[in-house]
């Protein structure tokens, strides 16, 4: 089986429908599905991405409309595929059960529009408005685990870090399994503000695949955060075995910013701690919960992927709208832009020092200054090879 390297964003939001009414509210009216889905495609140069509102009744009525026009296909190993990417179709929802101590975001993704469909008329049961994203959903955390698993989807608690409607943010006093079946998660998505070495702090997590995604609200913000995959195909089945790790297939690298400048990363870095210490105690104790799946004891996983810091392209002094344009028609995608393409070959476009910060931002041969309190960190880059943290 031949295998090849793809780039995934599976966390996107819609700020609207075809029709103009409202999807995410905290999203860009830009973020429709057919924009996302042409930014993704001939922009961005993702292929695969995760639309995580296909639960909405007009944009699964949209997806159809696609298919109907031929702009669209759905995928024998599910998905569908426009253009050069694949759309997984997936929601996330609020929970909060008798067993949360506070809310909870999770994505469940679903194999193909006939699935999703099911999955949306059996979630209105549950939801007062179906029709908007991230709605609180009255449904416990384990039967809607049950559900998707039924369904033949995936379940990955979301940015399960982030201080607010979290798993570890609020969520749980110590263990992501007081709330849920982990036996039933399918990976484990960390969100801007942590990264791979912080997540293994915690043995809760060392058996689960992690996913970095960029939780877009606008355009500009897709691909921020990403994963490279090692898959026979561009679709669900192998979507679900790399997560899996099954027949060598696995995420084999995840990209994102430098935690320091996500806007919660001092919180998110004293929550760990704390969490951690509880975990190892829980672990000297030899209780039952601080155990993986099917009750094993783990370790940090050695093949654990790395976990490469990037800044993305618009952080970058000096690469403006026009010359980032430029660019992506020269070398065909930011992707390639920013895995591609040489510092010579980038000096024929841009000026020179603005190469030079596009290698660096690869590199991660930047100064970041923390962010924290709901503000993002700040970067610039050092005029020598180091990576430095103020």
């Amino acid at each position: 089986m031949k295998l090849q390297h793809i780039f995934a964003d599976l966390h996107i939001h819609l700020g609207r429908t075809w029709t103009s009414k409202p999807v995410k509210i905290t999203a860009s009216g830009e973020m429709t599905l057919s924009a996302v889905l042409e930014e993704a495609s001939t922009r961005k140069g993702l292929d695969m991405i995760g639309v995580i509102d296909c639960h909405v009744p007009e944009v699964l009525a949209e997806l159809k409309q696609l298919i109907r026009q031929g702009r669209a296909v759905q995928l024998p190993g599910g998905g569908i595929r426009y253009g050069q990417t694949t759309l997984i179709l997936g929601t996330e929802l609020e929970i909060c059960d008798e067993y949360c101590r506070g809310p909870v975001h999770v994505l469940c993704y679903l194999p193909t529009l006939e699935a999703m469909t099911r999955f949306s008329q059996w979630m209105s049961r549950y939801q007062k408005n179906i029709n908007l994203s991230s709605q609180r959903s009255y449904v416990p955390m384990r039967k809607l685990q049950k559900e998707v698993r039924a369904l033949e989807g995936l379940f990955v608690p979301a940015h399960v870090f982030t201080p607010y409607k979290s798993v570890y943010g609020k969520g749980v006093e110590t263990f992501m399994s007081e709330v849920m079946d982990l036996d039933l998660v399918d990976g484990v998505e960390l969100g801007l503000s942590s990264d791979s070495h912080m997540a293994d702090q915690l043995p809760e997590l060392h058996p689960f695949t992690f996913l970095t995604n960029s939780d877009a609200h606008s355009l500009s913000k897709i691909g921020r955060e990403y994963q490279q995959l090692r898959v026979a195909e561009a679709d669900f089945m192998h979507l679900k075995m790399a997560l899996r790790k099954t027949d060598n297939q696995r995420v084999a690298a995840n990209y994102g910013l430098d935690p320091k400048l996500g806007k919660y990363h001092h919180e998110v870095s004293e929550r760990l701690r704390q969490l951690a210490s509880r975990q190892r105690e829980a672990a000297q104790q030899d209780v039952a919960c601080v155990q993986g799946p099917r009750g094993r004891q783990t370790n940090r996983p050695a093949d654990r992927p790395p976990y490469i810091y990037q800044v993305p392209l618009e952080f970058i002094p000096g690469l403006g709208p026009r010359r980032l344009q430029k660019l992506i028609e020269v070398f065909g995608s930011e992707m390639a832009v920013i895995h591609n393409a040489s510092l010579d070959s980038l000096k024929q476009w841009v000026p020179e020092e603005v190469a030079v910060m596009i290698v660096k931002a690869r590199a991660g041969q930047a100064t970041i200054k923390a962010g924290g309190g709901g503000q993002y960190g700040k970067v610039s880059y050092s005029q020598d090879a180091s990576h430095r943290i103020e």
